[in-house]
């Protein structure tokens, strides 16, 4: 209506301004009364022409336009950019943050709050540590070793998952017996090697190392690799970890029958018994005939103040052991980081599966051979002309005094504490 009212514009006449009355608006042509009269004229209709495009715009209803919302740069003051040519990630992070600003404001909510990680509200004292002031909901604890791809719909990267982790410290000089190793272990195993001699690729040769998880650290023990890559939040999805050394034979071995054998006697820490080739440090892990599993044995006098404790009873080796993943969990923090060689421990993880004598134990039915080969022995550095393997060799016995004596420390210190309590 206010359109068809306006269609009809009729300006004013101005008067003649050639005769010789004088009008305010008339100027003598001679001073250049034609040109003003000219100009008046397009001011004029300039300020009509304003006038009616207000009346127009109002008479839209203001619903019926497009809104356009421009996003603050305040929103992208903290976003780093790592600009790919090919992809242009960079400015798809400003699109995605521009719309989730115009999402944030259509909700009537404050798009600067949102994107500043305004936070204020929410402290959760049970969320991991340093975690607190996230939602709860958002909080990953922990973590696994599988393998994903860089394409594709994320919930489809496993189609199946690893129930086991095996673990190997090699140098390649053992490569025949790794891989001969490797093959007692099915495809429920991630297989993880620690390389302690910087030779990785060359393992390429054999194609379950495609698949497999390479560490390479120069010169370093299992127990040093296991306690900075092996955290229980890091393995979470494992039911059982074997942590073994490179130089074992397992002609009679099979890692599911083993396992099975485990959850039938109920062990949380094991090992395949050893075939006596050669002589044994400890009675426990000989193997014996016509059992599935042992849990006590008798040793040399003297050694055992309890026919119950180590190494009478709930004892393994450090060569090959196997550990549940609630073990391992305590284990991993009585590895102490300077303490690389681990010789101590097998009389002290007993602490992590109570009661040992019945939750510790060595499997007679699935056993192995220790070939001996002194490998990492071998990266010692000679010292006053004495070879490198004595140098490592004394700071293994000196690990274990050492390893020996905080235990006993913190254990009393502990008691004491808490007499009172």
């Amino acid at each position: 209506m206010l359109i068809g009212m306006l269609t009809r514009v009729d300006f004013p006449s101005f008067p003649n301004c050639y005769g010789t009355a004088r009008h305010p608006f008339c100027l003598n042509t001679h001073n250049g009364g034609l040109r003003m009269n000219e100009t008046m004229r397009v001011i004029m209709t300039a300020v009509f022409g304003i006038v009616i495009g207000f009346f127009v715009g109002a008479s839209f209803p203001r619903d019926s336009l497009p809104k356009f919302t421009f996003p603050s740069m305040a929103n992208f003051s903290n976003l780093r950019f790592s600009e790919n040519n090919n992809t242009g990630l960079a400015d798809q992070v400003v699109i995605n943050s521009g719309h989730a600003s115009e999402k944030k404001l259509k909700s009537g909510g404050s798009p600067t709050a949102s994107a500043a990680g305004n936070n204020s509200q929410i402290y959760v004292p049970t969320n991991p540590r340093g975690a607190e002031t996230l939602a709860p909901g958002i909080v990953v604890a922990e973590t696994d070793l599988y393998l994903r791809r860089l394409w594709g719909n994320p919930s489809e990267d496993l189609p199946f998952k690893q129930k086991y982790l095996v673990v190997f410290t090699v140098g390649f000089s053992q490569k025949d017996i790794v891989n001969t190793a490797v093959s007692k272990f099915s495809g429920n195993f991630t297989i993880l090697l620690f390389h302690y001699d910087g030779r990785t690729s060359e393992w390429d040769e054999f194609e379950w190392s495609k698949k497999a998880i390479h560490i390479s650290v120069m010169r370093q023990t299992k127990w040093w690799y296991a306690k900075r890559f092996l955290h229980p939040d890091v393995i979470a999805p494992f039911e059982y970890i074997f942590i073994w050394d490179e130089d074992l034979g397992v002609e009679h071995f099979n890692a599911e029958e083993y396992i099975k054998l485990v959850r039938k006697h109920g062990l949380e820490i094991s090992q395949p018994a050893l075939e006596a080739r050669s002589g044994l440090t400890w009675q426990m892990t000989r193997k014996r005939d016509n059992v599935e599993v042992h849990k006590e044995t008798t040793e040399q006098p003297g050694w055992c103040t309890d026919p119950h404790l180590p190494p009478c009873a709930g004892f393994v080796e450090i060569m090959a052991p196997v550990f549940s993943r609630k073990a391992w969990r305590c284990v991993w923090y009585m590895i102490q980081n300077d303490l690389v060689h681990g010789w101590g421990l097998d009389l002290a993880i007993g602490r992590c599966a109570q009661p040992a004598n019945e939750k510790v134990g060595v499997v007679d039915a699935q056993w192995i051979v220790h070939n001996g080969v002194p490998s990492l022995g071998n990266q010692g550095e000679s010292q006053q002309g004495r070879p490198g393997w004595e140098g490592v060799r004394n700071r293994c016995r000196d690990e274990w005094t050492e390893f020996r004596k905080r235990m006993e420390k913190a254990e009393k210190e502990y008691l004491q504490e808490n007499s009172h309590s």
